[in-house]
């Protein structure tokens, strides 16, 4: 009957110590899997920081090649701009020059022109001076002083004026002194008579003025 106490005792123990045993080893599971679920929080916090830090750098590296890209178009469209910008210059120095040559040589054309009609003006002139008093009312010195009078018009809706030089200071950049003399009539460097009529062209001389000129 003893044995049967101890017995029972023994198993009474052995029960206490395994449950002992087992609620240690439960509360050792429950801070292990206590650790393992904030480990795998923490590891998944980790994770999601990575994620985010992942995508900001991807944004920021999409942003900067952006960046880069409108720069070089930038670069790009102000070239092209500046390309148009020399070319409508360039096109505007070459229609100045053209029409600058043009005008030149329309100039150049039209006082070769003039320069051949003088001399036809200067002998009309001569003739009329070499017409005697009792024939200048003749139809035919009349007709002949209407064709002078014509093309003494035209030469003038050319641009082609009379260089005034009798009673003038004389000027050399006008006229050409072909003579000189002394004369109490008039001042010094006065123009005293006209050997053959001076012409302007526009703002050149086209012919200078054959003069005499008092010293």
């Amino acid at each position: 009957m003893i044995h049967n106490h101890l017995k029972k005792g023994c198993i009474v123990l052995k029960n206490d110590k395994n449950k002992k045993d087992e609620e240690v080893l439960s509360e050792e599971t429950m801070d292990v899997t206590s650790d393992h679920e904030t480990n795998l929080e923490d590891a998944m916090d980790q994770v999601e920081d990575v994620e985010v830090v992942t995508e900001t750098e991807t944004e920021t590296i999409e942003v900067v090649s952006l960046d880069k890209q409108l720069e070089q178009k930038e670069a790009e469209l102000n070239e092209q701009v500046d390309r148009h910008h020399r070319t409508l210059a360039e096109f505007d120095n070459f229609r100045k020059r053209t029409l600058k040559e043009k005008d030149l040589m329309y100039e150049k054309g039209a006082k070769e022109i003039l320069e051949v009609l003088l001399p036809i003006v200067d002998n009309f002139e001569r003739a009329f001076d070499a017409v005697t008093d009792e024939h200048k009312e003749d139809s035919f010195v009349k007709g002949i002083n209407m064709i002078y009078k014509q093309l003494v018009a035209a030469l003038k809706e050319m641009g082609v004026e009379e260089i005034e030089a009798l009673d003038q200071v004389f000027d050399p950049h006008l006229h050409h002194a072909v003579q000189h003399e002394t004369s109490e009539d008039h001042d010094e460097s006065i123009v005293a008579a006209v050997y053959q009529k001076g012409y302007k062209y526009k703002d050149s001389v086209l012919r200078y003025s054959m003069v005499k000129v008092v010293n």
